[in-house]
Formats: C-alpha cells, structure tokens, sequence
C-alpha cells in the first residue's frame, strides 16, 4: 500500500515540492555559510518525495547548542513559513477523508521544516 501512496503523493504534487527544496538548496550551496541550510533542504526534499513509511526521528549526537542554535536561524530565515504552509495543506487534506494520510504526511513535513537540524529520517 505504501508504494502506492507514494507514487499518488508523488503525482498530485510531491514532485513539486521536492523540486522546490532542491531549488531553494542550490543558492544556499553556493554560499559557505548557507552550506548547513541546503543541507537541510536536501533532507526535507527526500522526504517530500517518499513520505509514507518513512519517519523522523531525533538523533542523540553531541550537537545539542548547534542544533538549538541553526534551527532558530532555520526558523528566522524562512522555516517558519515552511512550516505553516505544509500546516496549511494537512489542514485542507484533512478536511476530507481521503485526503487524511497525505494531510498526515504534510504535517510531518511541517514537524520537519520547523526545526530540521538534529533530525534524521528513517525509511522503514
């Protein structure tokens, strides 16, 4: 079932969304300081594009004040809208019933897009 999901997520809209990450990570890149953020990016692009039966998970490494720190910048430069926009879209999936797991699988992405650094993300 997961496939499917998949490949209906990736039809209506997935490939978009993971364009756009890529897109954003590119001009982040090019620049030394921006090198983290499109790292970032490049992981929020990998799960927009396989979503279902992947998972986010905190990781325990030793980059706790980094991490706190890079997501309050993450935060400030555009991870807020992020955020609210994959909010906005699980809000109006959910509003049907088969909408429900792609409402799901946007509001992980938002979970995601908030706060990024210290996370990695599991494919089951």
């Amino acid at each position: 079932m997961r496939p499917l999901a998949n490949l209906l997520w990736l039809l209506f809209g997935g490939i978009f969304i993971a364009l756009e990450y890529i897109i954003a990570s590119i001009p982040l890149f090019l620049s030394i300081i921006g090198i983290p953020l499109g790292i970032q990016c490049i992981k929020l692009a990998s799960l927009a594009l396989w979503p279902f039966g992947s998972e986010v998970r905190s990781t325990n490494k030793s980059s706790g004040c980094i991490s706190t720190f890079l997501n309050i910048i993450w935060i400030f430069i555009g991870g807020i809208w992020i955020c609210l926009t994959h909010l906005l879209f699980g809000i109006v999936f959910c509003l049907t019933i088969i909408g429900i797991p792609f409402g799901r699988q946007h509001f992980k992405l938002a979970a995601l897009a908030l706060a990024p650094f210290g996370k990695e993300i599991i494919s089951k």
